[in-house]
Parts: C-alpha cells; structure tokens; sequence
C-alpha cells in the first residue's frame, strides 16, 4: 500500500512539473506589465475608462460558451490546405531597386506585410513564428512557411503594430529585431511587451487614435479600431493595450491598415479624414456570426475599404492560420465576390508576391477550388452597423464594453 501511494505521489509530482514546465514555456512570449506610472499616463488617453480602453462604438455581448465550442469544436471541411501553399520566395535582393511607382506591397501572410513607399521600408505585424500561440507546442500552426527569412529581409525604416494579440505580435519575431536600431511605431501600452522583450524604450512610439508620428517623409497616423487586445492566459491584461489600424502616407502615395476591427461608423470619418488611400490592407478572415464585433468577415471587409475611400484593396488576415470555423479559401473567395458586386479593384497576391497598383491582372486565383459559403449561406453581420445609412440593423444581445 505505501509503495502504490508512494507511486501515486511521484506520478502528480511529475505531472506537476510538467505541467508547470509547459506553463513557464510561454511566460516570456505574455510579455509585460505596465507598471503603476505607465498606467497613470496611459489613463490620460480619451479612451481609456475605468481601469482599460475602450471601444468607441460598444460592442455586442460575445456567447463565450457558444463561441469557445464553435472554435474548439470539430474543424469545419476544407478548413486548413490539404497541398503546399505555393508561396513566393523572396530574399534582400529582391527589393534592392524600388519599386518604379514608388508604392510595391508584399503580402507576407496573414497580416504581416513589407510596404515600399517612396523610398521607405515598413513592416507591418510581423509574425514569423511557427504558431500563433504563447507555447510551441501548441495554438494554431501555420499553413506556410514564411516566404523570406528574417535574417535576409532589407534594411527597414519602422516596424509597426496594430495590436498585441499573437498573430499580430510575435515574441520570437521580435527577439531578432533586439539587437537592431529600426523603430517601432505601436498602439498605446504596446510598448510595454517590447521594453520587457529587450526593445530599448529610444526606438518605441506609442500613439493613441488619431495621434501622428512623422518619420523622415512619412506620416504616420494611429486609427480608431473595434476590437480588444490581452495575451495572458488568465485575461488579466485584456482591454490594458490598445488596438489600431494605421494611415501611411507620404506626399505621393498612401496605404492604409485597418488592423483587426469590426464594422462602425467612424471607418467613414478615416476616408474623410486621410483618405483616400493608393492601397487598404483589410481584416477579412477569422469571422463568425457569434464573434461579429470582433472582425469585419470578407463582405464588411470590401465595405469599410469603401468607406475609408480605398483604390485598390489587398485583403489579409487569412491564409496562414486556422482562427475560425471556415474553410481556409472563404475568406478570399468571398472577398472577390463582393467586390465584383460593388466593382470594387482587389488584389490577391500569393503569400511573398508583390503588388504595385498600377500594375496588370491582380487578381491570381492560386489557392485550391475547395467549397464555401457565400454570404448569404453564412451571413457576418456586425452591430457596427445599426444606423449607418440609414438603416437599422436588429442584433438581440445586449451591448457592452
């Protein structure tokens, strides 16, 4: 009896420290706390109340329940490639003469992009890490591998960060950047998980909606998104940063990020105010009706790139992980179609393809014909849109946040 308890012990203490081992895997990749004078100054920003930020437009009360069962639950058919992604190759070479127009995009995957405008180098949300994910073992895995490695990526201006969110944040990514001088222009508080990762506070510049930096010939413009940040495990740094699209614009072109958002009103005050844009890189996968506060879906996608005062729209977030029960080519394959309905001109490069938007057919049909859901078929409605022209919009949960 002792030897079958004394076995029983060792068998829970071992599992103990595995479990706590597992745990500490991802501690780092959290990020950091902002300490008590950080968050004094972070309450002088408009949007931060009672202890957080806030959306500006509340949103719709999520089912936990309902959605954690919906995105744990079986994967829907088609959900992730069933064949290597043909992605396009790059090294440091390939952008050593600019770009004759002056503006090229190179869609990396999923939101990570290099922007070449007018002589300047911007990486947005880079995420070359293996899973979307605190720990390596894991959360979502990619669907590619990256198309340029970091080490042969070019010199770079700025990097910047619409959210801290893992598939927007990397930790891995941002260690190989410790040692560099490029800047990083984020949200407020976001500044926080770089210093803690070794990011020395000279290069971080930290702008709440609406806020400005200029870097050399480029303005740089923080945006009003509808969403939510947080990394930790128990939630207890959700709504402690802030979320962002981002206006870049130069004296000749312009490109704008919407980040991760949802639908609401103010998208029409960015086109009023910066736009209109050469280019808009649009938040259209990862949705669901249960979560459509959260993210626009491919058809509010085409919509805010209309109302932001878009030419050409690159659609992103989609095609690198699996974040929502859909097929992985919905998203793209929805995006298209709305867009013929409103003609409205997309691009949709391979995963290391590049885009300037002056050049020919944009439109490369290089993923799988898989089956899908047309909106109709699965409707993503936000509560964004209750009064926006005009027309209310019935949404039956409560409204919070």
């Amino acid at each position: 009896m002792a030897l079958h308890k004394n076995n029983w012990v060792r068998g829970i203490l071992i599992l103990v420290i595995v479990l706590t081992a597992a745990f500490l895997s991802g501690w780092s990749q959290m990020g950091g706390a902002a300490t008590d004078d950080r968050l004094a100054e972070l309450g002088l920003s408009p949007n931060w109340v009672d202890g957080q930020f806030r959306n500006i437009n509340k949103r719709a009360e999520i089912d936990l329940n309902a959605a954690m069962q919906s995105w744990l639950g079986e994967e829907p058919p088609h959900s992730a490639p069933e064949t290597t992604i043909p992605i396009v190759r790059r090294t440091a070479e390939d952008y050593a003469v600019p770009p004759k127009s002056g503006l090229r995009v190179t869609w990396l995957g999923h939101s990570s992009t290099l922007i070449e405008i007018d002589g300047y180098r911007i990486l947005v949300d880079p995420v070359w890490g293996e899973r979307a994910s605190p720990f390596g073992w894991m959360g979502p895995k990619r669907f590619h591998d990256a198309p340029i490695a970091l080490e042969d990526l070019p010199a770079l201006d700025a990097i910047v960060i619409s959210h801290d969110h893992y598939d927007h944040l990397d930790y891995d990514t941002i260690q190989h950047f410790v040692q560099q001088r490029v800047p990083f222009i984020v949200p407020l508080g976001v500044g926080t998980h770089l210093r803690y990762w070794g990011i020395s506070d000279d290069r971080i510049t930290e702008l709440d909606w609406w806020d400005t930096h200029q870097l050399g010939g480029l303005t740089f413009t923080a945006t009003p998104a509808r969403h939510q940040s947080g990394r930790t495990l128990e939630l207890s740094d959700t709504w402690q940063t802030l979320w962002a699209g981002w206006s870049i614009k130069s004296d000749a072109h312009s490109v704008y990020y919407s980040g991760d958002t949802s639908m609401f009103p103010g998208m029409a005050d960015i086109g009023r105010r910066l736009g209109p844009f050469d280019v808009t890189l649009i938040d259209s996968g990862a949705y669901n009706q249960l979560w459509a506060d959260n993210h626009l879906g491919p058809e509010q996608a085409v919509q805010a790139h209309e109302l932001v005062g878009g030419k050409l729209m690159i659609p992103v977030h989609w095609g690198t992980f699996y974040l929502a029960p859909h097929a992985w080519t919905e998203p793209v394959e929805r995006v298209i179609a709305a867009a013929q309905l409103k003609g409205v001109k997309i691009a949709t490069p391979r995963p290391g393809e590049s885009i300037e938007p002056g050049s020919g057919n944009l439109v490369n049909r290089w993923w799988p014909a898989v089956p899908w859901r047309t909106a109709d078929e699965f409707p993503i409605v936000s509560s964004g849109l209750e009064g926006m022209d005009g027309v209310p919009v019935e949404h039956p949960r409560a409204q919070v946040d």
